[in-house]
């Protein structure tokens, strides 16, 4: 199988000869072989796992996006993306980066919330009139 996997912003990853592939959804993990009827999945936070002859069994920590196989290709398309063959060392770069995404996401969490109460304020100054 061919598997690409798309960021945002580009593409992560783009391998060949992928023999199987393992994915996470809501309802659980499914995998994927070469044969396999054409399909789409959502797929939740978690571990894709894929193998080939040349780098054996890889695991890539996903964010949240969307799995489709047509024929023998599957194209994933994910918010956010970290590979590596040691899942330990997998994890620590896993928090490190959610702990930065957490740091990120509760500044921006605080501008809108004063953007919120700031159009709450106005719009009752607008009602009041």
């Amino acid at each position: 199988m061919n598997l690409k996997i798309l960021l945002p912003f580009g593409i992560f990853s783009e391998k060949t000869g992928v023999s199987r592939i393992v994915a996470e959804t809501r309802e659980g993990s499914f995998g994927l072989l070469p044969h396999r009827l054409d399909c789409v999945a959502a797929i939740a936070p978690g571990i894709l796992i894929y193998e080939n002859e040349v780098e054996g069994e890889v695991y890539v920590a996903v964010d949240e996006g969307v799995l489709v196989k047509t024929g023998l290709d599957v194209l994933v398309s994910v918010r956010n993306a970290i590979s590596g063959t040691d899942l330990g060392q997998l994890r620590e770069a896993v928090e490190r980066e959610f702990m930065h995404l957490n740091e990120r996401e509760q500044s921006v969490r605080s501008v809108i919330a004063k953007m919120e109460s700031g159009f709450i304020r106005r719009l009752a100054e607008f009602h009041h009139e």
